[in-house]
């Protein structure tokens, strides 16, 4: 084992780039939040566009792994007289939908490799510049889900191939190596010694031809090892080190690994508050042993996260800092000099980065071109940006992005449900009215739909769908369902960042909108009677007023008897009243007046959701009461907020198999109340989508009475009930409705996949809400990147 070396600090280089003035952060990030940033994408979108690239002569190649609805595609650019132009798609020969095509790249000696699930293709260019698939590399023993071909690193004619998924992912690495007519035999397989389940051994690796350095950053519970091998002369391979981090805490040491120029480099990102760092080892040419050389972090950080990537390219080393720059991200350029030391450090970035696009993470270089992957912008559908050689430096040249599949509009009519399907969407007694894809309500590349709430026009009878997207809110009139017309948009308030999380309540003609993890966004209250008036092209609308008593909140409850909202959640500034209630009366709607808080005592303070009713249930003791059902998380929080000045907990009730509690309805009887939970189906917890049922008969003593567990595993989100039926939106499995009117045995009568590909798996892509409350029967459902679906239930025919 190596003996770590003492801290050094880089310092800054004020003479490679003139002094760029301090731009305070509108919004301080917390090492937490950027955590959950850095760990949670925007999964739901994620096509992955810019997530793996690659460099070759004059091409400069361009990956998207990540697509759901198409296989993955590797794009080939070059140099035209009008600007950088896509000249060929790749993709593998037996190409399918979701095979995670292009989730690396690699270039050895003129061979494109790119990884995929279970094997690597290799690509030649043709006499005409053309690349054409030639082989395909796997592994002697390799298994499905292995991870085989999630890493590859290349020097001359070997490469190493990760399969860090492998044994338990204890992980392991293949060594390929090319023969002189061009085809790729597996050398070696590479293991640790000490490796244990969890390690993810190969989730990094790079060689040099004589070395090889493998990252194992699950190693120690996330502290992280790095393993480092060398080749004899007959292609056998000996590990000869193990080098850790001197941290004890999870720094995820091994994430990010380079070998060259004497030189051995492993990224430890979560260093120091995720501030991270770089341990650097050179090479004793006497013991052949890697010798400690020091610890390098950015000059200009705190929450960086430096060290995410590692590229050399000559005598330079780019380190990745994906979350710095408030999660803007950006790389470090370091020079070694003849001898092997370091010269000073100095940052790299590109103009028009925005909050999330974290730039670090990819990059290639070649003699002229190199490219910077950015597969977290345009909210996870992925970018790149491709830059030129200048002189001693680089030049951006030219942002390039891949079209988006979108799902064809349905209007004109409507499309039964007939033998299971409607259209491409499994069905069960549910038609189809129409579906408007989100770029038709104004979403650009990348924005889902999210959160949505239903106005009736009281003058002119027309329905309305209120639709939250991540960056505004859309109007969609409804007065013909069968050809629903996109009116307008409200765009997030101005100094606001798009969210994935956008809640939309009415009262009073207004709609009251939030926004969650947005920054300075405040409450929108929006007079919906503006919409009456608009008659041609869609119209970008103002924010009638804003509320400033909060800055972000998960959601927003009205109880529209009292004209009392209850803002959830709420974080970034402003009275947050500890995520719990936060009381505001909003009967004069254009003048909102916090009147208090309620923050439960019971050991989940913050609330995630809530329903605030005037109570009419069988509790005499409560009845006539304004009371609130918290979803807190943890629990189920019932609240007497009558007196505002002095609200009173009533009862908070853990149940069994608790992952997140998430939201829930009652009856319209106020005895029972159903309640979901968004994460036991992901965690494991429960085996199939579950729904608990309350029985709230007693306020002060509410019992868990049933749970009912549906066919499939989807993971559930927002549920209502209207009458005897619940309407559930529950993620992949779309829209489930369910007869309650024997309320502890719930049976599921109707349904509507919003999502027409893949499995009904945990997670949260698909339907995200519903409103079934409008007098036509109609029924509106938001689902994600889909779009917006009008629906209506069919009654089920009873063969006797």
């Amino acid at each position: 084992r190596i003996t770590q070396p003492r801290r050094l600090r880089a310092c800054s280089d004020s003479s490679a780039y003139p002094p760029r003035k301090a731009r305070p952060l509108r919004h301080s990030i917390p090492p937490l939040l950027l955590l959950v940033l850095l760990s949670q994408p925007f999964p739901a979108s994620a096509q992955g566009f810019g997530n793996a690239v690659a460099v070759s002569g004059d091409d400069v190649i361009i990956a998207e792994a990540l697509n759901v609805r198409t296989p993955g595609y590797a794009y080939v650019y070059q140099r035209t007289a009008g600007g950088w132009t896509e000249v060929q798609r790749l993709s593998a020969s037996d190409a399918a939908t979701g095979d995670g095509f292009g989730q690396a790249l690699a270039v050895a000696r003129g061979d494109l490799l790119v990884g995929s699930s279970g094997a690597v293709y290799v690509f030649r260019r043709n006499d005409a510049g053309v690349w054409t698939e030639s082989d395909r590399i796997m592994a002697a023993d390799g298994e499905e889900g292995d991870g085989f071909g999630g890493a590859i690193a290349v020097a001359g004619g070997m490469a190493l191939v990760s399969a860090s998924a492998s044994l338990d992912s204890r992980g392991s690495v293949y060594v390929f190596t090319r023969s002189e007519t061009g085809e790729w035999s597996q050398e070696a397989q590479l293991t640790a010694a000490d490796g244990r389940p969890g390690d993810e051994f190969g989730v990094a690796a790079a060689t040099n031809g004589e070395f090889a350095v493998v990252g194992a950053f699950g190693r120690g519970d996330g502290r992280g090892a790095a393993y480092v091998y060398r080749r004899g002369t007959g292609g056998d391979w000996t590990e000869t080190a193990t080098l850790e981090p001197d941290a004890e805490a999870p720094v995820r040491f091994g994430s990010a690994v380079a070998v060259g120029n004497g030189r051995l480099l492993v990224g430890a990102p979560r260093e120091d508050r995720i501030a991270g760092a770089v341990y650097s080892y050179v090479l004793d040419e006497a013991s052949g042993e890697w010798q400690a050389d020091g610890v390098y972090r950015a000059f200009d950080e705190t929450f960086g996260t430096f060290g995410s990537s590692l590229t050399l390219a000559g005598n330079e080393v780019w380190i990745g800092a994906p979350m710095a720059g408030g999660v803007e991200g950006r790389y470090y350029v370091v020079s070694t000099d003849a001898d092997g030391g370091w010269g000073a450090m100095r940052s790299f970035a590109v103009d028009g980065l925005a909050q999330r696009d974290q730039m670090g993470t990819v990059l290639a270089l070649g003699a002229s071109a190199g490219v910077v992957g950015l597969p977290e912008d345009d909210f996870g559908m992925g970018t790149a940006v491709i830059i030129e050689r200048q002189g001693d430096g680089w030049t951006r040249g030219v942002k390039v992005a891949s079209e988006v599949a979108l799902l064809d509009a349905i209007t004109g009519g409507d499309i039964a449900c007939e033998d299971g399907s409607a259209d491409v969407f499994g069905c069960a007694n549910v038609d189809i009215v129409s579906f408007l894809p989100v770029d038709q309500i104004g979403g650009a590349r990348g924005v889902e739909v999210s959160d949505m709430w239903g106005w009736t026009d009281p003058v002119t009878g027309t329905e309305w769908a209120l639709v939250g997207r991540y960056d505004g809110t859309s109007f969609i009139d409804l007065s013909d369902p069968g050809s629903p017309r996109y009116v307008g948009d409200l765009p997030l308030t101005e100094g606001a960042n798009p969210s994935v999380w956008r809640d939309i309540k009415v009262y009073e003609d207004h709609a009251f909108i939030v926004s969650d993890g947005a920054g300075e966004h405040g409450m929108q209250i929006f007079d919906l009677t503006q919409l009456r008036d608009v008659n041609g092209p869609p119209v970008t609308f103002e924010a009638t007023a804003l509320y400033w008593g909060i800055q972000s909140a998960h959601n927003v409850i009205i109880n529209e008897e009292t004209g009392f909202a209850y803002a959830v959640g709420s974080n970034g500034g402003g009275n947050t009243c500890g995520g719990g209630l936060h009381m505001i009366d909003i009967r004069e709607p254009l003048n909102p007046t916090f009147v208090g808080c309620f923050t439960s005592q019971s050991g989940a303070p913050a609330s995630h959701d809530a329903m605030c009713i005037t109570y009419a249930g069988p509790d005499a003791e409560h009845r006539g009461r304004e009371i609130c059902f918290g979803s807190n998380g943890r629990m189920l929080s019932i609240a007497d907020v009558t007196d505002k000045s002095a609200p009173v907990e009533l009862a908070a009730s853990d149940y069994p198999n608790r992952s997140y509690t998430h939201q829930g309805w009652i009856d319209e009887a106020h005895e029972y109340f159903y309640m979901n939970d968004e994460i036991d189906e992901l965690d494991g917890s429960v085996g199939s989508t579950r729904t608990l049922i309350w029985d709230v008969r007693d306020l002060d003593d509410p019992i868990l009475a049933a749970e009912h567990f549906s066919e499939n595993r989807a993971s559930d989100h927002n549920l209502y009930i209207l009458g005897d039926l619940m309407y559930q939106s529950n993620y992949v499995s779309g829209l489930r409705i369910l007869d309650i009117s024997d309320r502890e045995n719930p049976v599921e009568i109707g349904f509507l996949d919003t999502v027409p590909w893949g499995e009904d798996e945990p997670g949260f892509a698909g339907s995200w809400s519903n409103y079934p409350y409008f007098k036509s029967g109609i029924i509106v459902v938001t689902s994600g990147k889909e779009g917006v679906f009008v629906v209506r239930r069919v009654p089920r025919v009873l063969i006797p």
